[in-house]
């Protein structure tokens, strides 16, 4: 099943219009997502507010296939800034006109996501197009919210939006090789001790080319030595500001030709091995 063009640029007019169709028909301007689970809103809802928290204006990529929903984000770390991904379980869908809806199912037990830009198993009975569309980060994380609020597992899609240079570059599907696995704790305390470096080499007054060097610097470092050195810094810093180390013990690293990535039983991180032009924006630590 296709569902997009991975790494390669979106066509003229920006990923809102790539790979075209929804998972769902009526009931919002861009159609609905059917969601296997109510929880499942919430947990797309505490990942887009967190993306939202750093970059009001934030656009995310929606793709699907099968029964997973990949949504990509950026959040505003610097001109190498990784991409994140979240899953979401999708609904199989009725086989009959008629069939009743999904009822909610329990919550599994959080499982490492699937690599940066494969949504998740193509498999299950939907016979909807894939989705591939990008959207305001802060109209769905309103209507997450809203269904998660109420219980309902149907998210009403907003219009589409022309999505930034980012969207059109998505990570690769296949192609990864696996390199470490790291105790989440210490990832977690080398993002902490790397923020605390941050501010005691900053000078007061210090303009924001300082700033951006000094960041620079410290992000660029390896998280870690052996196998994984090749992954920056700034991969676990992303994935512990859009909280996915929370209750981890272990996190994934892996690499591709062109990326490497970190993995999280909430989601994954994915940053070139290369810098993107013309995409600078701060690089001062978040929390």
């Amino acid at each position: 099943m296709n569902v997009g063009e991975q790494g390669r640029p979106a066509g003229p007019g920006g990923p809102a219009g790539a790979g075209g169709g929804t998972a769902g028909q009526g009931g919002g301007p861009g159609g609905v997502l059917r969601l296997a689970d109510p929880r499942e809103a919430a947990g797309l809802a505490a990942y887009l507010a967190r993306l939202l928290r750093y970059d009001r204006a934030a656009a995310v990529r929606l793709q699907s296939a099968g029964s997973a929903l990949a949504a990509f984000g950026r959040p505003p770390l610097g001109e190498r800034a990784p991409i994140a991904v979240r899953t979401v379980r999708l609904a199989d869908l009725p086989t009959e006109p008629g069939s009743p809806q999904p009822q909610p199912q329990p919550q599994p037990q959080p499982q490492p996501q699937p690599q940066p830009g494969s949504p998740g198993s193509e498999s299950g009975p939907r016979s909807e197009p894939p989705l591939d569309v990008t959207l305001s980060g802060g109209q769905l994380l309103d209507e997450a919210d809203a269904a998660a609020r109420e219980g309902r597992a149907l998210l009403r899609l907003p219009e589409p939006v022309t999505g930034p240079a980012w969207a059109g570059m998505l990570p690769p599907r296949t192609g990864w090789r696996p390199l470490a696995e790291l105790p989440a704790q210490a990832v977690r305390e080398a993002v902490a001790a790397a923020v605390y470096e941050f501010r005691e080499r900053l000078a007061p007054g210090a303009d924001g080319a300082e700033a951006e060097a000094v960041a620079d610097e410290i992000w660029s470092r390896p998280l870690a030595a052996g196998p994984a050195s090749a992954l920056p810094l700034r991969a676990a810093h992303a994935a512990h500001v859009l909280g996915f180390l929370s209750r981890a013990e272990t996190v994934t690293a892996s690499e591709h030709p062109a990326w490497l990535r970190l993995t999280g039983p909430f989601g994954a991180v994915a940053v070139r091995r290369a810098p993107s032009p013309g995409l600078g924006l701060g690089l001062t630590p978040l929390r």
